[in-house]
């Protein structure tokens, strides 16, 4: 407008609108066929009951630093925007020392958790799921009518993986691309990485071995909350019109 005015006079301006300066939330970058299926995932789920949900076996990989340094961008934003477009910075998937993860839940407790030693294709993919998958289900008492939830990465969908799920008749949750706010094991990523750090690790060896000491350490108490909250995260989704949501 042609005017001047001080940095102190334009927060005060900001807040007075209730806007606060906020650390930017990091969610994956959603298209419009992405929304689409995320909204159609929710419809078909809603009604499933809980008894099924607890049957459901919830993987994922996450990548661990030795020194967690995450970069952070501020943005002035209202309260309850924080999941808001605006408000947050854009990832795809995975992305000092650091070690990648696969692991595994259910509501009855953490499965199997394992380190992934140099780039992971699908083969070795395949070789993880025949040591672990069925030994976790075991250990969880899932028997063998339970179902296998894993995302869409590329060597969880290549030919050598499907059919290996298909030969050893694992039922799979057909699950939409880009939608980690479905996931419950996203928050356990979340509890594991905090409890990792506190305990400051020194090295790649000792970081492994906390990770396991401390997944192992995830009450089942906590599991079962968060595979109680998928029906709300369902709603979320329903509400956010298939965008991305506080979870």
């Amino acid at each position: 407008m042609g005017e001047s005015s001080t940095k102190s006079t334009i927060t005060a301006a900001l807040h007075q609108s209730g806007h606060y300066g906020r650390v930017a939330r990091r969610k994956p970058l959603l298209s419009a066929r992405h929304m689409k299926a995320c909204i159609e995932f929710a419809k078909k789920h809603m009604k499933d009951s809980q008894t099924m949900r607890n049957k459901i076996l919830w993987s994922d990989e996450t990548k661990i630093e030795l020194f967690g340094v995450n970069s952070k961008r501020y943005v002035w934003r209202k309260p309850g925007t924080a999941h808001h477009l605006p408000n947050t910075i854009p990832t795809v998937k995975h992305g000092g020392g650091s070690i990648m993860l696969w692991g595994c839940f259910s509501a009855a407790g953490t499965g199997r958790l394992v380190a992934m030693e140099g780039k992971t294709n699908a083969a070795k993919y395949r070789d993880i799921l025949e040591e672990n998958l069925f030994q976790s289900a075991q250990d969880l008492r899932l028997g063998r009518r339970f179902t296998f939830q894993q995302d869409n990465d590329p060597k969880h969908t290549a030919k050598i993986t499907k059919e290996w799920l298909r030969n050893n008749s694992v039922t799979i949750l057909d699950w939409p691309s880009q939608s980690p706010d479905l996931n419950p094991i996203e928050h356990l990523w979340r509890d594991l990485k905090m409890a990792v750090h506190q305990r400051s690790p020194s090295n790649l060896t000792e970081l492994e071995r906390i990770c396991k000491e401390e997944w192992q350490r995830i009450p089942k108490s906590r599991c079962e909350k968060l595979v109680a909250s998928f029906p709300r995260r369902l709603m979320a989704v329903l509400a956010q019109k298939g965008a991305s949501t506080q979870y």
